[in-house]
């Protein structure tokens, strides 16, 4: 009797088949677990930690700034210089600080008196033999311009506050107390759970000694991370102050957890952003098996391959529309979109910004004398070299030719301050015998309710008389 070979060739086909799916469906998952975990590592994190390290400077460098300005007002000096007369008038004056930032409170502590002034008048006089004025005599002794704690507030029930001291000096560098501003910290704290909803991380803020500042809530149990699972271990590295950003990968509780750290200078704290790698995976485990079982691994490549190819795509499209290819700096579009954001943010919180448009002086010889190619190389030069003198806030880019601009965050005294630094860091020779390159720069302070093209028009108009001046200098109108 014949043995039939159909069942055999069914068995080796589905054996054939079966392997082939296992086979390329286990090759697929490692290899998107590795995309996954470089995407996340190189990629996904640093991106989501810089984005909220950002958002933090937005949100909680405000009132550092309103308590620097409070430590510069002449008015405030004067007052405690002038004997402290009229209480009223410092009250009122702290009143507005208050209602006009949406702060919690506001407060001067004469150096003179001991009086602790706040928005309501007079809270108490401080002295060393007060629990709660220990602050104060801890700020003096460490001779830095302002400092940020966290401290129970006395003039409101003992709320706890994060408080912005800074130094109030005299016009001879004397100490005359303290002035500052404060935050409810359930508001701070509230600002980081909309972070870590927002960008489904673990989001805390860590002090130089380790213990955890701010915290919305997670799977941190410690109170300083040299007592916590894992962070432990790497705790001493994560809090080295440094110009890099650090990453760490360690266990807690069975997953394994990405970590990247970023120090904010302005608060002296640390960034912790954390990424819970094994949750991430769930998805793809999820999807192997459904793969295997199911052998819709085709389709599912096929979607992928897809999303993958619109998603690069789609990244230089976008690159193009927002890049200028010669410098790498946004281009018109691009910055026209930073402008309305700019603009909108002052509208809705009265903060300044300002327009500076430079070019370069004598550049038409270095292309006649030169060459374009070697024109161009110059430009890049001089793009690098005022990239250097500006912040990481502002933003910078190619308005054409040889023409650049920058959106600058602060009045027109910092605007001025940062064109001066550019238009002296340009010290650069051109070829043969065209001339030295050097830059005139306009500025402009945006006008409440002014156009984009009207503050660029008097920026160029700025431009213009710098030029008219005999170039190499710095104008404003």
């Amino acid at each position: 009797m014949a043995v039939s070979v159909k069942p055999k060739l069914i068995t080796i086909l589905c054996l054939v088949l079966f392997t082939g799916f296992l086979c390329v469906n286990l090759i697929n998952y490692f290899s998107v677990k590795k995309t996954m975990r470089e995407n996340e590592i190189y990629g996904s994190l640093p991106l989501t930690r810089d984005n909220i390290y950002t958002e933090i400077q937005r949100d909680l460098m405000r009132p550092v700034f309103v308590s620097s300005l409070m430590a510069h007002d002449t008015f405030l000096k004067d007052w405690v210089l002038h004997g402290e007369q009229n209480t009223a008038t410092v009250e009122k004056y702290l009143q507005e600080i208050r209602s006009k930032y949406g702060f919690f409170t506001a407060f001067f502590v004469s150096e003179a008196t001991g009086k602790y002034y706040y928005y309501d008048g007079i809270l108490k006089t401080v002295h060393q033999g007060d629990p709660h004025d220990v602050w104060y005599y801890d700020f003096k002794n460490l001779h830095q311009d302002y400092d940020i704690i966290i401290d129970e507030n006395q003039a409101s029930e003992d709320t706890l506050t994060v408080f912005i001291n800074h130094r109030l000096n005299d016009y001879d560098n004397n100490l005359l107390g303290v002035t500052g501003v404060g935050l409810e910290l359930q508001r701070i704290t509230n600002l980081l759970s909309a972070y870590q909803v927002k960008y489904d991380r673990d989001i805390y803020l860590v002090d130089r000694d380790g213990f955890i500042q701010m915290h919305p809530g997670g799977k941190i149990l410690a109170d300083n991370i040299y007592e916590e699972e894992g962070l432990k271990d790497l705790a001493q590295s994560a809090l080295t102050v440094s110009e890099l950003s650090g990453f760490y990968e360690f266990k807690r509780g069975g997953d394994n957890i990405f970590l990247t750290v970023r120090y904010v200078e302005e608060l002296d704290w640390f960034l912790f952003v954390e990424n819970n790698q094994s949750k991430s995976l769930e998805g793809l485990r999820k999807n192997l098996w459904q793969n295997m079982f199911l052998g819709l691994f085709v389709s599912i490549i096929v979607i992928l391959i897809n999303i993958f190819t619109v998603n690069i795509f789609q990244s230089r499209l976008e690159k193009m529309a927002t890049t200028d290819e010669l410098t790498g700096l946004l281009n018109r579009r691009a910055f026209e979109g930073e402008f309305r954001r700019a603009e909108a943010f002052a509208e809705r919180n009265g903060s300044a910004f300002s327009i500076i448009l430079f070019d370069l002086d004598g550049f038409k010889a270095i292309n006649d004398t030169c060459g374009h190619s070697t024109g161009d190389e110059i430009l890049k030069k001089v793009v690098l070299s005022a990239a250097e003198k500006i912040r990481q806030v502002d933003v910078y880019a190619r308005w054409g030719g040889d023409e650049f601009i920058i959106l600058a965050y602060g009045g027109e005294e910092i605007a001025l301050a940062i064109a001066e630094r550019i238009r002296a860091g340009i010290d650069l020779i051109s070829c043969g015998g065209a001339p030295k390159v050097t830059v005139s720069c306009g500025v402009a302070k945006y006008i409440p309710g002014e156009s984009m093209d009207s503050i660029i028009k008097r920026a160029d108009r700025a431009l213009y008389e710098a030029k008219k001046g005999g170039r190499n200098r710095v104008s404003a109108l």
